[in-house]
C-alpha cells in the first residue's frame, strides 16, 4: 500500500521522466496574484507564465502544492471535520505546459500515470469534459478506450475552470474515481452527484484565454496545460478507503492528537481529532509562510484556524496547551518534502503555544457566557446578534467559532444582529479617531482601513510581490487616477513601513498603465502608505501592481538594524545591565543607538563593544524570530524598545550563541530582542561593524553612531588611506605614527610658548598708551592698550606687572581686530579697597560688552568695539576715585 509521501514521490518522477522541470511549491501568501488570500491551485506561482509575461528556463513543470482554502472565494473552513474530503491545507499535484504540449499530450499522461505508475483500476474511472470539447471527447477515446457512457459532458462552471475573477481561464476534463455503489451518490451532473461515491481525483484544464474584469476574455499567447490532483484524495483510494483522514499521514496526526490528549482516536472525540490534524497543518505551513496571527486579513484567518482547533482540544478535555505539542509529528511526516517546516519549526511551536496559552484565559469564560446566553433556547433557536458580537469584542471569539458551537446544539446565530453591532462599534472607533488631535489630520487613512482592510505585510520573507491598488491619494484627498505625486495602498506589500528606527523601504510599483518610483513608507491607522512619483503613464484604484523593493538599500538597512541589537547586547556587557535601548535610527548608510548611560564612553570601552559586535558577527549564527506575548518575552530575557508599545503578541529576534554560556533563561542566546523589523539571515550578512563615536544625546542618554557593511568597508578604506597619505607626509612608518605626531606635538607646544613670550615682550616693550601707575583713591593703578596680543596673553602679563610693581591694581585692554579683550589685576594688599571684578564690570559696558568677571585678584571679560579703549580706562578711574 503506497503511502501519501510515495505516491509525492511517484508524480514527480513520472514527470521528470517526461521532461518536466520539478519546482518547488511556492509559498502559501500569493506573491504573483493579489486577488487571492492564499495560494489555493498549483498553477498560481505560473500565472504569469501563462499569460505571457514572464519566461523561465523551461516550459514543461511539475510540482507538489501545498494550498489553503479558508478565507475569500475558496473556503472550506466550516465543513472540514464533518466530511470526508474536505481541508483547510491540502496538497495539489500538477504538471504545466507553458505553450509547449496541450490536449493530445496532457490527457494520455494524466491515463497512463493513473492506470500504470498508480496502479489504478481503469474500469473504475470515469471523466468529465466542457460540453464543447469535441477535441478532448476523442482523445479520452482514442487513448483511453473510454466509451461514451463514462464520458460526461458538463455545460456548467464546473468544467469551465478559473483561479479567481481575471487571469488564465479554460476548459477542463475531471477524472473521476467510483468508490462503488455501496457508498450513496451519482456520477457528475445527477442529483446524486453530491455523494461520496464518485470522488472527482484529477482536474486538467485546457488555458486558453485570459479573463478580464468586464468578463470579456482573449486568446493566450500560448495554449498551455495546467493540472492539478488532489494527493489526498488519490491516496484514500490507493489506500482502499474513501475518507481522507483514514490515509497514513492524517491517521498519523490523528493518533498523535488522541495521544497527546489521552483520548480514543476513533471515538466520540473523532471529529475533534479530525479537526485538529487537519488544522495543524494549516497553521504551521501558514506560519512557516511567514502569516502570523492577527485581528486583520490573512492573520484574521490563521487566528480563527488555530482557535477553532484550540476549541476542539478544549472540547476533549485537554487541560494544558496541545497544538504546539504535535508539531514534530508534522514535521516527521512533511518535513523531508517541505524542508520550510523544519527550518520554522520552533517559531511554529511558540505561536500555537502563545496563541493557545492565551486563548485558554478566555476560553472558559466565553463559553461559560455562550452556555448562558442559548441556556433558554430550544434547539433550533438563534442566538441573539449582539451576544454573538460580546464574545467576538470580548473574548476573541470569531462569528465562526461561535457558529461552529452552536452548530453541534442544532442552533444559529442572528448574523444581521452581529453585523449592525460591529458597524456601531466602528462608528465609535471612527468617532475616536477623527477626535485624536494630531491623528485627526490623518482621518483619511482610518476611512480607508475602514473600507478595504489593512495592508498585508510581505516583506519578512520576499521583496518583490504584485499587490492591488486599492486607494491613491492626493493632496490629502482620494482620486481614482494618478500622474504625479501620489500616496499608494494596496492590499497587500513587500515594502516595510517606518517603524521601530527602520527606515521604510523605496524601490519601483509599476501597473499596465505606468511606473512610479517609491521614495518612503510609512504607516497609519493599519495600511502602509507608499508615497512617490508617476515617472510614466498612469495609476489607476483596483489595478494590480508589481512592487519591487530596493534590494540593495534593503540589504544595508537590515544589516544596521541587526547590528543595532548585537551593539546593545555589547554595551550592557561592557557597561552593566542598567544599558537600555532609548532610540535608534536603522537607515541604509548608517546607524544611530541611544541608549541609556550617564558617562562619555573611554576609548578602551569603545575598542571593547565594537570587538564584541564583530565576534558575532564572524560567528555567522542564524537570526531566528518566535511569536510570544510580551510577557513571556520579557521573562525569557528580551529586551523591548523604550517607549514603544506592543500589541497582544510580539517577534522576538535571537540572534548569536554563547555556547555553554546558561545564560538568563533564554539559554545560550546573545541577544533577545522584541522587534518587528527585518533582519538579516546570519550574523555574518552584517559583513563588519564600525563605531563612529560615542557622543551627549539627552540628559542620562549616550548616542553611538556606526556602520556596517560596504559603508563600513568603504570607511576603513578612507581612513587606511589617510594614515598612508599621512605617514608619508610626516616620512615615517604608519606603525611610528602616533610617536612622530606627539612628538610634533611637543614641539608644537614648545614653539607656541616661545612666540607667546615674544609677542607679550614686545607688546609690553613698545605697545603701552599709559604712563606709569599713578595714585587714583590711595590706589597705584596702571591701565594699558595692547595690540598683538590676544586675551589669554593678558593675565601672565598682569602677573608680571604685580611682580614688577609689588602693590598695584591694573587694567589691560587688548585690540583684537576690533573686539576688546579685557582684563584687570589687584595685588592682595589693596582687595579690600577694590577688586579686579569692579575694575572689569566698570570697563566692559563701556568697551559694549555684558557681564565679565573672577577673583578679586584678577578678572575678565570682553566687548565689540575696541575703539572705546580709553573711555573704558576712564570709567575704571571713576570707580578708583569713589
Amino acid at each position: 500500500m503506497p503511502s501519501l509521501n510515495d505516491i509525492r514521490s511517484t508524480f514527480l518522477n513520472f514527470f521528470e521522466k517526461n521532461g518536466h522541470a520539478v519546482v518547488d511549491s511556492s509559498p502559501l501568501v500569493p506573491r504573483n496574484d493579489p486577488t487571492l488570500m492564499f495560494t489555493a491551485a498549483g498553477m498560481v506561482q505560473f500565472k504569469n507564465l501563462f499569460t505571457g509575461v514572464e519566461t523561465r528556463d523551461y516550459t514543461r513543470a511539475t510540482t507538489a502544492q501545498k494550498c489553503v482554502r479558508a478565507g475569500g472565494k475558496h473556503n472550506d473552513l466550516d465543513n472540514v471535520g464533518y466530511t470526508a474530503r474536505h481541508h483547510t491545507f491540502f496538497e495539489m499535484l500538477g504538471n504545466f505546459s507553458f505553450g509547449d504540449y496541450f490536449k493530445e499530450d496532457a490527457i494520455p499522461f494524466a491515463w497512463d500515470l493513473v492506470t500504470k505508475e498508480l496502479g489504478i483500476n481503469k474500469d473504475k474511472l470515469l471523466v468529465t469534459v466542457y460540453h464543447t470539447d469535441d477535441e478532448a471527447v476523442n482523445i479520452w477515446k482514442k487513448h483511453a478506450g473510454l466509451s461514451d457512457d463514462r464520458i460526461i459532458r458538463i455545460a456548467t462552471d464546473d468544467n469551465f475552470w478559473s483561479a479567481g475573477p481575471t487571469g488564465p481561464c479554460g476548459p477542463c476534463t475531471e477524472i473521476f474515481y467510483d468508490h462503488g455503489d455501496h457508498i450513496w451518490g451519482g456520477p457528475p451532473g445527477s442529483p446524486e452527484e453530491d455523494g461520496d461515491r464518485f470522488v472527482e481525483i484529477w482536474n486538467l484544464v485546457f488555458m486558453q484565454y485570459e479573463q478580464f474584469e468586464d468578463g470579456s476574455r482573449i486568446d493566450l499567447p500560448n495554449k498551455s496545460i495546467d493540472t492539478g490532483m488532489g494527493i489526498e484524495r488519490v491516496a484514500a483510494l490507493l489506500q482502499g478507503t474513501n475518507d481522507n483522514y483514514a490515509t497514513d499521514l492524517m491517521r498519523a496526526l490523528i493518533e498523535a492528537s488522541a495521544d497527546a490528549s489521552s483520548t480514543d482516536p476513533d471515538g466520540p472525540g473523532k471529529t475533534h481529532h479530525r479537526v485538529i490534524a487537519d488544522h495543524l497543518r494549516s497553521t504551521s505551513f501558514l506560519i512557516a509562510d511567514g502569516v502570523m496571527p492577527s485581528n486583520d486579513g490573512r492573520g484574521y484567518v490563521l487566528r480563527r484556524i488555530m482557535r477553532r482547533a484550540m476549541r476542539h482540544a478544549h472540547l476533549l478535555g485537554a487541560k494544558d496547551p496541545l497544538m504546539h505539542r504535535l508539531v514534530p509529528s508534522l514535521v516527521q511526516q512533511m518535513g523531508a518534502a517541505y524542508p520550510e517546516l523544519q527550518q520554522a519549526k520552533t517559531l511554529i511551536e511558540d505561536t500555537l503555544l502563545s496563541e493557545e496559552t492565551r486563548f485558554r484565559q478566555t476560553l472558559d469564560r466565553g463559553l461559560k457566557l455562550l452556555d448562558d446566553e442559548v441556556s433558554g433556547l430550544d434547539e433550533g433557536g438563534q442566538l441573539a446578534g449582539e451576544a454573538a458580537f460580546k464574545l467576538y469584542d470580548t473574548y476573541g471569539f470569531p462569528l465562526d467559532l461561535t457558529q461552529d458551537a452552536l452548530r453541534e446544539k442544532g442552533m444559529t446565530v442572528d448574523t444581521d444582529g452581529f453585523d449592525a453591532a460591529m458597524a456601531e462599534q466602528k462608528a465609535k472607533a471612527r468617532a475616536a479617531w477623527s477626535g485624536s488631535g494630531e491623528a485627526a489630520d490623518a482621518a483619511i487613512w482610518f476611512d480607508i482601513a475602514e473600507e478595504h482592510g489593512v495592508t498585508d505585510f510581505l516583506g519578512y520573507d520576499t521583496e518583490t510581490a504584485e499587490g492591488q491598488i486599492k486607494a491613491l491619494v492626493v493632496d490629502g484627498a482620494s482620486v481614482a487616477s494618478a500622474d504625479a505625486e501620489v500616496q499608494i495602498i494596496l492590499n497587500q506589500t513587500p515594502f516595510y513601513a517606518e517603524s521601530g528606527g527602520q527606515v521604510g523601504d523605496s524601490g519601483t510599483l509599476t501597473t499596465g498603465s505606468g511606473t512610479v518610483r517609491i521614495n518612503d513608507t510609512k504607516k497609519a491607522a493599519g495600511v502602509f502608505i507608499h508615497t512617490g512619483r508617476v515617472t510614466q503613464g498612469n495609476v489607476e484604484v483596483g489595478q494590480a501592481a508589481t512592487l519591487k523593493v530596493d534590494h540593495d538599500r534593503r540589504t544595508a538597512i537590515r544589516a544596521n538594524h541587526s547590528a543595532t541589537h548585537l551593539l546593545h547586547e555589547a554595551l550592557r556587557n561592557a557597561l552593566g545591565d542598567h544599558v537600555s535601548q532609548r532610540g535608534s535610527l536603522n537607515a541604509e548608510d548608517r546607524l544611530r543607538f541611544d541608549f541609556s548611560h550617564n558617562s562619555a564612553l573611554s576609548l578602551d570601552e569603545i575598542k571593547q563593544v565594537e570587538a564584541e559586535v564583530n565576534t558575532y558577527i564572524r560567528q555567522n549564527s542564524s537570526v531566528e524570530t518566535r511569536i510570544m506575548t510580551p510577557d513571556d518575552a520579557r521573562a525569557l530575557g528580551a529586551q523591548a524598545l523604550f517607549g514603544e508599545k506592543y500589541g497582544d503578541e510580539v517577534r522576538v529576534v535571537s540572534m548569536g550563541s554563547e555556547a555553554g554560556s546558561g545564560k538568563g533563561t533564554a539559554g545560550d542566546t546573545y541577544s533577545l530582542e522584541l522587534c518587528g523589523g527585518t533582519h538579516v539571515e546570519r550574523t555574518g550578512d552584517i559583513g563588519v561593524f564600525v563605531t563612529l563615536g560615542d557622543s551627549a544625546s539627552s540628559a542620562g542618554v549616550r548616542r553611538i553612531e556606526a556602520l556596517t557593511g560596504e559603508a563600513a568597508f568603504a570607511y576603513l578604506r578612507d581612513q587606511d588611506h589617510r594614515v598612508a597619505e599621512l605617514s608619508q607626509t610626516l616620512k615615517t612608518k604608519p606603525e611610528d605614527l602616533q610617536d612622530r605626531i606627539t612628538a610634533l606635538m611637543d614641539e608644537r607646544k614648545a614653539l607656541a610658548n616661545e612666540v607667546a613670550d615674544l609677542r607679550r615682550q614686545v607688546a609690553m616693550g613698545g605697545g603701552a598708551k599709559s604712563d606709569a601707575p599713578v595714585e587714583i583713591g590711595g590706589v597705584p593703578f596702571l591701565a594699558m592698550v595692547l595690540d598683538g596680543v590676544t586675551g589669554k596673553d593678558l593675565p601672565p602679563l598682569i602677573d608680571a606687572q604685580k611682580e614688577q610693581h609689588g602693590s598695584l591694581a591694573i587694567l589691560l585692554i587688548a585690540d583684537t581686530g576690533g573686539k576688546a579683550a579685557v582684563a584687570a589685576g589687584v595685588t592682595k594688599d589693596l582687595t579690600d579697597k577694590i577688586t579686579a571684578v569692579d575694575l572689569v564690570k566698570a570697563a566692559v559696558p563701556v568697551l559694549g560688552g555684558k557681564g565679565g568677571g573672577g577673583r578679586p585678584d584678577m578678572a575678565q571679560g570682553g566687548g565689540a568695539d575696541a575703539s572705546k579703549a580709553d573711555e573704558a580706562i576712564a570709567a575704571a578711574k571713576a570707580v578708583l576715585e569713589g
